[in-house]
């Protein structure tokens, strides 16, 4: 059994009590003890009998809890004991209430409840943002007691390392996250809505893809093309991105059944678009986009087919034929023929695309649909994007016949001049 020791404790006496070879206690008064271990840790300990049975509630550690910090929740602990609720049990039940309640908790119940909506992408993405920037610094806080000045270093420590939209990203997550925990009552405000981004990230002057829009240089960046000595499945992309307008994305991960190459068109499903979550899960027919195909680009195909007709994809990944190309594969053999960022990039071939053919005299309404811009009605872009194909398979046409005759450095066609339709 310990022994006790009755003493009017003090700071002083509890501080200068030694460690010695079986625990002692040091007591205080109304069931309220210093135990000494005889490792020499201090531990603050209340005794109270409840429904027939003995029991003992742990308060704190010495130094870490005070003389007077010990005897306030000794007081406390009292009253719960004569209102017949077991202090120990309502202490485990207050540590599971705050468990849940960390924004962590909260987080995570938020990430499984939009996943069913999110692609496996922005799923993983927003996950990964949380778990390396978001919880190391507000995971374990309690919802409640967060507040502006605890997010902002957060955004500003992604900024930092240059990732400016990361940070503005990181901002609307824990916004989202604070917007499920009012809706359940696990949070009273939402403090991310304080923060006014412009205000704290640097101010940034908004970049365009880069795009070659002279014809000579055009031309010559076709004929560095056709003569590229990197991987086959890059070259054949090399020399198809020109010709389809179409985003990187889409065209990484083309598979071949989305390929008709008797009728000459490549039909993009919605789910492989930039659009709307809710949109590409829904994956509708009306929602795909379709590019005509010329026949100079049906002939690259073709003769894709030979290399990767047995893949799912049409450019496969140089490390597996069950992944697609690399996003930085055009980009790195661009760089390796002496065409850096600020001269062309994968996107910037739609913008070559839409500047040469808007010179050449085409409407500006038929380009940006096979561009597949968003049109805030969305019937009207359906109806347009299909009422349009008919057109857009003849600029395609006439658009390849172009590149080939700048690619042969035809004078004619370095003279950019409108085109009669």
């Amino acid at each position: 059994m310990a022994k006790y020791t009755t003493s009017n404790l003090n700071i002083s006496t509890v501080t200068k009590a030694k460690p010695k070879d079986k625990l002692y206690r040091l007591r205080d008064g109304g069931g309220l003890f210093c135990e000494v271990l005889t490792t020499g840790a201090k531990v603050w300990r209340y005794n109270y009998r409840i429904h027939g049975k003995q029991k003992t509630f742990t308060i704190g550690k010495f130094p870490d809890t005070s003389i007077s910090e010990a005897r306030t929740s000794r007081d406390e602990a009292k009253k719960l004991v004569s209102s017949g609720i077991d202090p120990s049990q309502q202490k485990q039940i207050n540590k599971k209430a705050l468990t849940e309640n960390t924004f962590q908790k909260i987080a995570e119940v938020w990430l499984k409840h939009q996943k069913p909506e999110w692609s496996a992408e922005h799923y993983r993405r927003t996950k990964s943002y949380l778990e390396r920037d978001v919880f190391p610094w507000l995971g374990n806080k309690e919802a409640k007691s967060i507040e502006a000045p605890d997010i902002i270093p957060i955004i500003m420590k992604v900024s930092d390392r240059g990732a400016v939209d990361a940070a503005s990203r990181v901002k609307g997550f824990i916004q989202q996250v604070f917007d499920y925990a009012l809706v359940h009552g696990k949070a009273s405000r939402n403090p991310a809505k304080d923060i006014n981004l412009q205000l704290i990230l640097p101010k940034r002057i908004k970049k365009h893809f880069s795009a070659i829009t002279d014809p000579v240089k055009l031309g010559e960046l076709l004929r560095a093309i056709d003569g590229y000595h990197g991987s086959i499945v890059v070259r054949q992309a090399l020399k198809l991105v020109p010709m389809v307008m179409v985003r990187p994305s889409e065209l990484n991960n083309a598979e071949w059944i989305e390929f008709d190459l008797d009728s000459s068109m490549w039909t993009i499903p919605a789910k492989r678009r930039k659009l709307p979550t809710h949109i590409k899960n829904a994956n509708k027919p009306e929602d795909e986009h379709q590019v005509p195909l010329s026949s100079q680009a049906v002939t690259i195909l073709k003769e894709a087919y030979q290399y990767t007709g047995k893949s799912k994809y049409v450019f496969p990944s140089a490390r597996g034929r069950s992944r697609p190309m690399s996003n930085n594969a055009i980009r790195v053999a661009l760089r390796s023929m002496g065409f850096d960022n600020d001269t062309i990039t994968t996107h910037g071939f739609r913008g070559v695309a839409s500047t040469f053919l808007n010179t050449l005299g085409y409407r500006s309404e038929v380009i940006e649909a096979q561009l597949a811009h968003k049109e805030k009605n969305h019937v009207r872009r359906a109806y347009n994007h299909a009422d349009y194909l008919q057109e857009r398979t003849v600029m395609l046409q006439k658009w390849a016949n172009y590149l080939d005759d700048l690619k042969n450095d035809c004078e004619d066609s370095l003279i950019v001049k409108s085109v009669s339709h």
